[in-house]
Formats: C-alpha cells, structure tokens, sequence
C-alpha cells in the first residue's frame, strides 16, 4: 500500500517512506566510490588527485539541479496540498524543461573554462591534461545529470520515492559495469572511468524523463504548460539553501584542495578524495531523510495542518539524532578499512587518510541537524532562512575555519576545520528553530 502525502506519519511509516531517499543516496554514494576505486587502484595516484581536484568545479554546474528540485519539490508539494493539482502538473513541467535547456548551456561554458579552472587550482603537468579529460566527458552529459539530481526530489513529491531509488541504483549499476569494462578490462584509463560516469548519468536523467513522459500511476506528469516566471523565481527562492550549500562545498573543496596542496602535496589532495568519497556515504543517510521528509512537510504545511507539522518536527530531530550517534561510531570504528580500501598500496598515504578521517568523522554528530534544519525551512516554503544555515555551515563557518585552524593545528587543523564549522551552525540552526515556532505552527 502506498503511503500518501495526506497521511499521518508515525516513526513506522516516516521511516518507511523516507527509506527509499536514503538507499538513493547511500547507493550514489556507493557507485561513485566505486569510481574513485577504479581510478586510484587502476590508474593512479596522480589521475585520482586530478579527478578529485576538478570535481568540486563539476559539481557546482550540477547543483542547479539540487536547487531547482528541492525549490521547486516544496513548491509542487505545496500546491497539492491547497488541491491545485492541475497547476502542479505544469509547475512539474516547466522546471523540466527550463534545466534542460539550462544545462545545455552551461555544457557549453564549462568546456570553454575547464582548462584555466584546471591551472588556477593548482594542477600542473599531467595533472591538468587529466583534469580536462575528465571534465571534458563529463560535461558533456551534464543536461542529464542536472535531471538525474531533480528527479531525486520530484519522485518524492509523486509519492514515488521507490522509483527514484530504482532509477539511482540502475544508473548507479550501469557506472560500476562500465568501470569495469573500461578501466581494468579494456584499459581505457581515465577516459574509460570519465565514459562510464556520463553514461550512467544519461540513465539517471533519461528513464525518469520517459517515465513521467508516458502515462503512469504517480500524481504528477508532464504536460503542456506555460511559463510562470514567478513560479521559477519561487523555486530558485526556495531551493537557494540547496544552491549555496553545494556550490558553497565546491568552494571550499578547492580551497580545502589548495591547502592540502601547500602543506602535503599530491598526496594531501588524494587523501582528501577518499575522505569525500567514504564521507558521501554517511553523509547520504542525513541528506536522503532530509529529501524524504521535506514534500510531507510542504504538503502539511500547505493544508495548515500544525499538528502534524509539529509532530514531523520532533520525530525528525529524534531520529537524527540516533543517527548522528550511531554514524560517528561507525566511521570511527571503519576508518582503516574504508581507507585500506583506496590507498592501501601507499603506506604514508594510508596513514594520512586514516588519521584524517577520524578527525573529520566528528562532524557528524553535528551536520544532520543543520542538514535537515535547512531542508525543513525550504519545506515550509522559507528560502531566506534555509538559504542562511546552508550559508554559514556550508561557506561562512567552513572558510573561516579552513583558513585559520590549519596555522594553529597544521594538517590536523584541516580534517577539524569541518567539525568546527558543524558546531557554529548548530547554535544558528537551533536559534531559527526557536524563533520561528509560532510563525510556522511547528
């Protein structure tokens, strides 16, 4: 039986129907650390440092998509819930189609800047001609992916979340095949890793777009619409959280990158790589409950339910908290396996990555309240306030501790500085929380 936006949620189905974004985000995690395996056991360490030091510059064309699919998942979510289910429909449409075209765009403008990205980051040699093949691949199927990271949402918002789960571990499957075919069957090196990527990023972003395409049993499909620029703008308010929290941790990934660079070379920049890796996969439990709940808070919301409202509340922050206690153990206990796993050819490396993930570990005892106080604030419609704490933990806090913990601290003020930048967010995330409780009813 499906469960519905309308519905009440006790822990059983609040768990149930956010347990699909979870598995997502665990499984994209998953097959994008089977990637970074691939390339640092097959190809190198020097191709792994180059992938890792221009993905942040990927990412930030790619959270177009994370904006405009939160933004615009609360604000579908919402108009259902005032009934307005026709409208939805075309909302759910237009945002489709306007990534789409946006993404082709900037397909377009990466390719031309990837290279002098590339030199200003720190790459140099044969490090940059990576840098740009790689970048170069995955750009040109960067439409797709920008549909792959919407569709997270937008299934959510259908009362599909299963569908979205499919359609990541099918994408997810088809990267971890190819890898294999490409870097340690065929040989293709970095171009074969690059290939494998794209393609799965072209299922992730097409077999959603056919789903909704063709008549289907979810509440919402593609239709003909027209544009509502103010629509748009709501969506791009709402999801700015999500905007800023991504390209904000692109930004601070390359600063992180350029002062790994200055105080360990190629092999603090790998390091790093497989600590972003190992650190998507708990992170992934936080940000997939996050996407889950947010469009049965923007329904409830919507239909002025308070009492459920309130009750969403507090369940969420109960459950992550069990999370939050129970994922820092598990990265304590597992940060020399998960590092073995990449770097375990290169004593010295091994041990660096071992040391800093511990560090950086503690982090999470932290980022998922900060996490879902963003995402519960775009929920309810509040861009301004999401956008705040996505700020502040994500670039603020994170800059400021990037830039003066590692003179105190050395390499170790590095993997602390995100723990430090966690904290200072807390306090604001709990201060919003506490100001806002009669404004929203929660």
């Amino acid at each position: 039986m499906n469960i519905q936006l309308s519905d009440h949620f006790s822990y059983g189905k609040l768990a149930r129907f956010t347990l699909p974004s979870i598995a997502m985000m665990i499984f994209t995690s998953i097959y994008g650390i089977v990637d970074g395996i691939f390339v640092s056991n097959f190809v190198g360490k020097t191709a792994f440092a180059a992938v890792n030091l221009i993905m942040p510059f990927l990412m930030i064309f790619g959270s177009l998509g994370f904006m405009i699919g939160t933004g615009g998942c609360a604000l579908i979510s919402k108009t259902m819930g005032e009934g307005k289910q026709d409208k939805a429909n075309e909302l759910f449409t237009m945002l489709i189609a306007l990534s789409a075209a946006f993404g082709l765009v900037l397909t377009v403008i990466g390719i031309a800047v990837l290279r002098p990205v590339s030199i200003a980051l720190g790459a140099e040699g044969q490090m940059v001609a990576d840098c740009v093949v790689y970048g170069r691949i995955l750009l040109s199927t960067l439409a797709f992916f920008i549909l792959q990271n919407e569709f997270q949402s937008f299934c959510v918002a259908a009362e599909r979340p299963r569908l979205g789960l499919w359609i990541t571990v099918a994408a997810g499957l088809t990267n971890i095949a190819l890898d294999a075919l490409f870097v340690a069957g065929l040989g293709w090196g970095l171009v074969g890793a690059a290939s494998a990527t794209a393609i799965s990023q072209l299922v992730g972003g097409m077999v959603p777009l056919v789903y909704f395409a063709l008549p289907n049993a979810s509440c919402l499909h593609l239709r003909k619409f027209r544009f509502d620029g103010r629509a748009l703008l709501r969506s791009c308010a709402n999801g700015s959280s999500e905007l800023v929290s991504n390209l904000s941790m692109s930004v601070v990934n390359m600063l992180f990158n350029f002062q790994l660079i200055r105080l360990a070379g190629e092999n603090g920049v790998a390091a790093y790589g497989v600590i972003m890796y190992v650190n998507f996969i708990f992170v992934g439990v936080f940000l997939g409950y996050s996407f889950g709940v947010t469009p049965v808070v923007s329904y409830h919301y919507g239909a002025g339910n308070e009492t459920e409202l309130k009750s969403l509340r507090k369940k969420s922050l109960t459950i992550i908290l069990g999370c939050a206690v129970a994922l820092t153990a598990a990265a304590e206990l597992l940060s020399g396996v998960l590092s073995g796993i990449f770097v375990g050819y290169d004593p010295s490396l091994y041990a660096m990555t071992c040391r800093g993930f511990r560090l950086y570990s503690l982090s999470f005892l932290f980022m998922g309240f900060n996490l879902f106080g963003s995402s519960f604030f775009t929920a309810l419609n509040d861009g301004p306030i999401s956008a705040l704490i996505s700020f502040l933990r994500a670039f603020l806090f994170q800059i400021g501790a990037i830039l003066v913990l590692p003179a105190l601290l050395g390499l170790d003020g590095i993997w602390l500085s995100v723990v430090a930048a966690e904290l200072l967010a807390l306090a604001v995330t709990a201060v919003c929380f506490l100001k806002n409780r009669a404004k929203y009813g929660y």
